[in-house]
């Protein structure tokens, strides 16, 4: 299983609703893409508070490596993704990816 792990730091004027839309529609696709489950998004709220900046983000879990492709590909996936860096601190710099193989 591939873990697909992203992190926002997003633009301090960007509306809780706003990241609200766009997590539902992560959600929305992942229940569409075979291969692909467990959507799970939000802000944090770690007692840590060494989030950097980065309070929001994301979790999908892919069947495997080709299911994340098609996720990747995908133009509704492609659309959400233009948000999130629209709405980034710095664009794609305020967005943190990282896959694992769990």
């Amino acid at each position: 299983m591939i873990r697909h792990i992203v992190l926002t730091k997003f633009k301090p004027e960007v509306k809780e609703e706003t990241i609200h839309d766009i997590y539902a529609g992560l959600a929305a696709l992942t229940d569409k893409l075979p291969g692909a489950q467990h959507f799970t998004g939000g802000r944090s709220e770690s007692p840590e508070q060494i989030e950097r900046g980065y309070m929001h983000g994301f979790v999908i879990d892919f069947d495997s490596w080709e299911s994340l492709g098609h996720y990747a590909e995908h133009a509704e996936h492609k659309a959400l993704g233009a948000q999130l860096v629209a709405n980034a601190v710095g664009g794609i710099d305020g967005i943190l990816v990282l896959d694992l193989d769990v």
